[in-house]
């Protein structure tokens, strides 16, 4: 599994990735400055504000990955070629899905250690608000994040579903951002970005239908 998993790595070209995680992680810091200087916002909201756009922005690429690793190979046939290959189909699928959901996991995970040790160290040098952010107070923000990371790591493969339906990178792009705005509601009416219940529920759907397409995978039709 490991040496499929180093196959498609190397076959597929993730500097992108790479970059656009970089590129991605600043415009987050660069962003929450405005937010910050509302009043009404506290330091918890502030939290919760920073996972659900890092959550957002790798549920995005993962969609996008998904749709380099599989959803193209379905439309352009190349999958066919390499289904004639001596190794299992469900073998080759489950590489390409644990790929994808771990790399989202990292990213999602590095992101947030970052971005929330960033925005600490500048909000208290810049005494962005009355309130300080002790290192007990941010290795427990960042625990937490930690946690949303696996939830939505589970959640980015949820797209796979819409993308396989149609055979379609739009619609897998389409739906993770749908699903990215389900996720992302901060609403005092509709808490959804720091429900973890509701996070968990998500990750177990992504995580039915990876399971789902691993067991078809032999019946779906690549020609």
């Amino acid at each position: 599994m490991f040496n499929l998993i180093r196959l498609e790595m190397k076959k597929e070209s993730l500097k992108w990735y790479g970059l656009g995680a970089i590129i991605a992680n600043l415009l987050i810091l660069v962003l929450i400055i405005p937010i910050q200087y509302d009043e009404k916002i506290t330091l918890d909201e502030m939290f919760v504000i920073l996972g659900a756009l890092i959550r957002a922005v790798f549920i995005v690429f993962a969609a996008v990955l998904l749709s380099k690793l599989i959803i193209d190979e379905y439309r352009s046939k190349t999958i066919y070629l390499m289904y004639t290959y001596p190794i299992q189909r469900k073998k080759l699928i489950a590489a390409k899905l644990l790929l994808a959901g771990t790399l989202t996991f990292i990213t999602i995970a590095i992101s947030s250690v970052f971005v929330a040790t960033v925005y600490s160290i500048a909000h208290n040098m810049f005494q962005l608000s009355t309130e300080e952010i002790p290192v007990q107070r941010l290795l427990l923000e960042i625990m937490s994040m930690l946690k949303f990371a696996i939830a939505a790591a589970g959640a980015s493969l949820i797209p796979l579903y819409f993308g396989l339906r149609k055979r379609s990178v739009s619609a897998t792009i389409i739906s993770s951002l749908l699903i990215v705005a389900v996720l992302s509601q901060s609403n005092p009416w509709l808490p959804i970005a720091d429900n973890m219940y509701v996070a968990l529920a998500f990750a177990a759907i992504g995580v039915l239908i990876a399971f789902w397409t691993i067991r078809n995978v032999d019946k779906m039709d690549a020609i």
